[in-house]
């Protein structure tokens, strides 16, 4: 267990240098279970950051905001099956959870998405309220969201090491729930099944 307790703290670093170095250069990504998912999945939130942020500008026409979408579904859909990955393997670490503990409806694995996103608010947020070319107010502005976001990053990491202590007394369990995106397949997206072909 106290193995699993310093992997979060790893997790933190490796969040943080990853979005330091991925704004300067791409690196080799690892290969390594459980760090393979964990990168993957920071990866995706990474991407999904950008491309967000790219929708929306409105001076770059119509066909980058569709590009955009698309960096978005498909970021979207692997950044969950990172999430699942992170938590198979994370019920492997557990001794078999107890059936009659009361259960936590977010795994985890989604807990440390929620842990990749806010280290990438932390970033950019702290860019922001270093940022001279922007109104003195505006700064103060983001650094005081700066410390409330610190203050969110520190409770998350706390529950997390929390939670994974219960589940190793026990006295808590979770359940894999597979996401079933739908919008991504096209026999269950009804734009995509019912339209029509293209004419020749």
């Amino acid at each position: 267990m106290n193995q699993l307790l310093s992997l979060i703290e790893e997790i933190v670093r490796r969040h943080a240098a990853w979005t330091v170095n991925w704004h300067e250069a791409p690196t080799d990504p690892a290969g390594d279970v459980p760090w393979n998912a964990v990168e993957r999945n920071h990866r995706m939130n990474f991407d999904l950051w950008h491309a967000e942020d790219v929708a929306r500008r409105e001076d770059l026409g119509p066909e980058s905001v569709r590009d955009a979408k698309r960096i978005i579904d498909r970021s979207n859909q692997a950044r969950n099956d990172a999430i699942e990955q992170l938590d198979v393997w994370l019920l492997q670490q557990l001794p078999p959870l107890n059936a009659s503990a009361p259960l936590h409806t977010e795994t985890p694995g989604m807990i440390i998405d929620r842990l990749s996103i806010l280290s990438l608010k932390l970033y950019h947020m702290r860019i922001e309220a270093d940022r001279e070319s922007a109104p003195p107010e505006q700064r103060r502005r983001c650094l005081d969201k700066y410390q409330v976001l610190e203050e969110q990053f520190t409770d998350l990491q706390d529950s997390l090491k929390r939670l994974l202590a219960e589940l190793g007394q026990g006295t808590r369990r979770f359940k894999l729930y597979r996401q079933l995106k739908m919008y991504n397949d096209p026999n269950l997206n009804p734009q995509l099944y019912n339209r029509q072909p293209s004419p020749r």
